[in-house]
């Protein structure tokens, strides 16, 4: 699957992976709006606030003012994205929006339909 992954997508398994090891967090995650721009996230995991990374890419996307989603990455130790995350992907992209997953050595392992 990585061999015919776009150049875009990977790009955002690229940057989340960055994120996640930057921050040693759990989860790195990204995702690119309607005009391109990319919004790159890790875990939060506060006293007081907790979301995931993809919740937090998401939510960064639309204090930018991002109208929508083309794609989503999430990277993690995860077997899947769960339904919160795909479910806070929905929310701004639509249910076809694709979320990737993958591994922390970036290997894509699936590709699911936010909705």
């Amino acid at each position: 699957m990585t061999e015919t992954l776009d150049p875009e997508d990977r790009k955002l398994i690229t940057l989340a992976r960055a994120a996640r090891a930057r921050n040693a967090v759990p989860e790195g995650a990204a995702v690119r709006d309607e005009t391109g721009r990319t919004y790159v996230a890790g875990t939060v995991a506060l006293d007081s606030l907790r979301l995931s990374a993809l919740q937090t890419a998401v939510a960064m996307a639309v204090a930018s003012g991002a109208k929508s989603l083309e794609a989503a990455a999430l990277v993690s130790e995860a077997a899947a994205a769960q339904a919160e995350d795909r479910a806070a992907v929905r929310d701004l992209g639509g249910p076809d929006t694709p979320v990737l997953l993958a591994g922390p050595d970036g290997t894509v392992r699936g590709t699911v339909a936010a909705g």
